[in-house]
């Protein structure tokens, strides 16, 4: 393998981290926008739990391992800019409230809760200590930071369990993005792909679109170039064909909740993944962290489906920054947006704002693409079965999926 042909892990984006915001001097949550990538790189700072929720439910952060990270910060950000408690109860009454607040940003993936869940505690253990209110808020802020810390430790121990099941010049196909954008960093899917492209184990990666919201095309597609990882993008039906014509040798695919009996929920889509991978003998294996095992769920059943708002599928968005290069253009723009964004109205429902962004412009639309008021079913995810699963890659290494509680001993 040449230098020119090696991964560049450098380069590959982080999602979320804690910081301090130059602009006023106070904390917050950075979050790379993933709404607008891959043509615009905006970084979100949410300096309130209401920011970094409506980040969730819009899907600014997403992926299973990120929320739970963003669940954390989300409180630790209440706690440092929001609460007005002057007694250590009257602070863990609050970090109980925003908890379950946080936790309902999204109902199918368990990491969020999870996160939600591992900061409360933590708070309450460090309460018992007899710390005073100002050492808590500061423990909660280095504990929420630590926590991405340890999700990239997680996604390189996946990759590390993962990459020898690739014979070398493997073909992969993968769904959706379960890479670093996923993640705090480095990816559960991409930690499989970037090790084992480090090892000469992988030679071409097979990325589904993931419709409706493209984040195959969008963001795993993005990834990888940037890494410097050869993938070909593939619209979601083309899946099977590839499979047929044998340029796939193995499917890899994230998680958002496995049952204590396997079942997977992952990405919608996914189900139709396994049955073509198990009708064609190719191994279908699920890379994810412990944290998105559900013991409390016998099967995938009980699995809630998150529904989602029906313009995802009855149209499509876009950004972008607009070239006004000519004074005419930059007048007209000027005009437009000098009291603010200006939304502009179009005939069918169509949307667009448009804004000034430095000293530039930028829009943000919806184009409508279906006939209006066409019945929608909108599933964000789907259950695959245990009995299609050949694997689950985990830190603690690869387990059958029916076998997958014993992970967690």
């Amino acid at each position: 393998m040449t230098d020119r042909q090696k991964a560049d892990l450098s380069r590959i984006p982080r999602s979320i981290w804690w910081d301090i915001d130059a602009t006023n001097g106070r904390p917050g949550v950075f979050l790379l926008d993933q709404t607008r990538l891959p043509l615009v790189g905006d970084v979100l700072c949410c300096q309130k739990l209401e920011g970094v929720e409506l980040a969730i439910k819009t899907l600014a952060v997403r992926g299973a391992p990120a929320l739970g990270i963003a669940a954390a910060m989300a409180i630790a950000v209440w706690s440092e800019n929001e609460s007005t408690a002057t007694t250590v109860d009257e602070w863990l009454y609050g970090v109980d409230t925003q908890a379950a607040r946080i936790s309902l940003a999204r109902p199918t993936a368990v990491n969020l809760a999870w996160g939600a869940k591992r900061l409360k505690d933590y708070s309450h253990d460090q309460a018992l200590k007899g710390k005073s209110l100002a050492e808590l808020k500061e423990d909660i802020v280095s504990f929420a930071s630590q926590m991405a810390v340890q999700d990239e430790a997680v996604n390189r121990a996946i990759g590390e369990n993962g990459a020898p099941l690739l014979k070398k010049g493997s073909r992969v196909l993968t769904h959706c993005n379960a890479g670093s954008l996923a993640t705090a960093f480095f990816g559960t899917v991409g930690g499989v792909i970037y090790t084992a492209y480090g090892q000469e184990r992988l030679s071409h990666v097979w990325v589904d679109e993931t419709r409706p919201l493209n984040q195959g095309g969008r963001l795993t597609a993005w990834e990888l170039m940037v890494a410097g990882v050869p993938c070909t993008l593939i619209s979601d039906s083309m899946a099977a064909s590839v499979m047929q014509a044998g340029w796939v040798d193995m499917v890899l695919v994230g998680a958002d909740r496995i049952c204590a009996n396997g079942d997977v929920a992952n990405k919608i889509g996914t189900l139709m993944l396994a049955i073509a991978a198990h009708y064609y003998d190719i191994p279908f294996y699920v890379c994810a962290p412990l944290s998105t095992i559900d013991a409390s769920l016998s099967e995938g059943s009980q699995i809630p489906i998150e529904q989602r708002d029906r313009r995802e599928l009855a149209g499509f968005t876009a950004t972008g920054t607009i070239l006004a290069d000519d004074e005419t253009t930059s007048r007209a723009l000027g005009m437009l947006t000098l009291a603010g964004p200006r939304n502009i109205k179009f005939a069918h429902g169509h949307e667009m704002s448009i804004y000034r962004k430095d000293e530039a412009y930028a829009f943000d639309a919806w184009f409508m693409n279906t006939p209006p008021d066409v019945p929608i079913y909108n599933p964000a995810f789907d259950v695959t079965s245990a009995s299609l699963i050949t694997g689950i890659i985990t830190e603690a290494g690869v387990f059958p999926a029916s076998e997958i509680t014993k992970a967690l001993a």
